[in-house]
């Protein structure tokens, strides 16, 4: 007799491979000749590719998908859309196109693959965007996530490097959904800390991203996988060091609770093999520290805006409804990357 499947075993962002382990590969990897229309490329590190078509118009392509790490099919759907969407927002662009990408068993009730499958074309149609088709295979496990195609104006691409001395660093959304999701597998998580966790992931990014198109946006990225501290080591590169007040990020409510019940994932913990002696705590606890490298699924955007900029973007983020936050400041290069207090 063989064991039922299991919907939800762990899964969202915290089910990628470690930063340490994709950096070894990647370095691997053939460049060849470089076409002078990718305006961006893997070798950057960037949230998805950019390619030009003509002077006015580039081609933004990504894509992401993952297994379940909530219950709820169709939540389930949301969340991985929302996910995969970001990208298009983190580099500046408008959603086109999507694609459906699909694992499925075979043996399973085909209602929840529906659900699924619902759940992200509504995600998809409030990005303004077509769902155009897609791909499955039977699987041992259900894993679902979108290739996007979207389209920015090539002078105005966000990347995820170019943070300048004195910017602000602002979040769109509340950190540790991680901890959250993994309080909720085994039955700790409340219902105030899973619905606003869920909430915040199927918050698309796009509101964010058009009040920062108001703005002189110098880098941007999206904290997912590899969490706050991994996707800013991204962000700074190598000419700028960061300060964090710790006081002014936005967390979710159970989520330091959750880490000093050691509700932990290993996916944190291979965050801070790799960014950990790039980061200086300055009298932080431990739960603190595990939120920093918590990995996020269909987290917040992260920006770099000049200081005279900051205070009003945040201001109209939060009149959106997001609670966002300058969460720091870029430095110069200094011994620790990145120094929290």
């Amino acid at each position: 007799m063989s064991e039922p499947i299991v919907f939800c075993k762990g899964g969202g962002c915290t089910a990628k491979l470690g930063p340490g382990v994709l950096e070894r590969v990647l370095e691997k990897l053939p460049k060849g000749k470089r076409n002078p229309e990718l305006l961006v490329g893997f070798d950057s590190r960037d949230d998805g590719a950019v390619y030009r078509l003509t002077p006015d118009t580039a081609v933004i392509q990504t894509l992401d998908f993952f297994p379940p790490m909530v219950e709820d099919p169709y939540i389930f759907g949301q969340i991985a859309a929302a996910n995969a969407l970001s990208d298009i927002y983190a580099m500046g662009g408008e959603v086109r196109t999507a694609l459906n990408i699909v694992c499925f068993p075979e043996q399973m009730d085909l209602n929840i693959l529906g659900r699924i499958l619902q759940g992200g074309a509504e995600k998809v149609a409030e990005a303004g965007g077509s769902l155009v088709g897609g791909h499955s295979i039977a699987d041992d496990g259900v894993k679902y996530g979108l290739s996007v195609m979207g389209t920015v104006h090539p002078d105005r691409i966000w990347t995820n490097v170019g943070a300048q001395r004195g910017d602000k660093l602002i979040l769109t959304k509340k950190l540790g959904v991680g901890l959250v999701c993994t309080a909720a597998r085994v039955g700790q998580a409340s219902e105030e800390a899973l619905t606003q966790a869920e909430q915040s992931m199927t918050t698309l990014n796009r509101y964010a991203a058009e009040i920062f198109k108001h703005c002189t946006v110098h880098a941007c990225t999206d904290v997912t996988g590899f969490g706050l501290l991994g996707h800013l080591h991204e962000m700074l590169g190598e000419q700028c060091s960061a300060v964090l007040a710790w006081e002014r990020i936005p967390v979710l409510p159970g989520a330091l609770d959750y880490a000093d019940d050691f509700l932990l994932t290993a996916a944190a913990q291979r965050n801070r093999n790799f960014a950990g002696e790039r980061v200086k705590f300055e009298h932080l606890p431990f739960a603190a520290e595990e939120v920093l490298f918590d990995p996020q699924t269909s987290g917040g955007l992260l920006c770099a805006l000049p200081e005279w900029e900051a205070d009003r973007a945040v201001e109209e983020l939060r009149r959106a409804g997001l609670p966002a936050a300058v969460i720091g400041v870029v430095t110069a290069k200094s011994e620790f990357e990145i120094t929290v207090r």
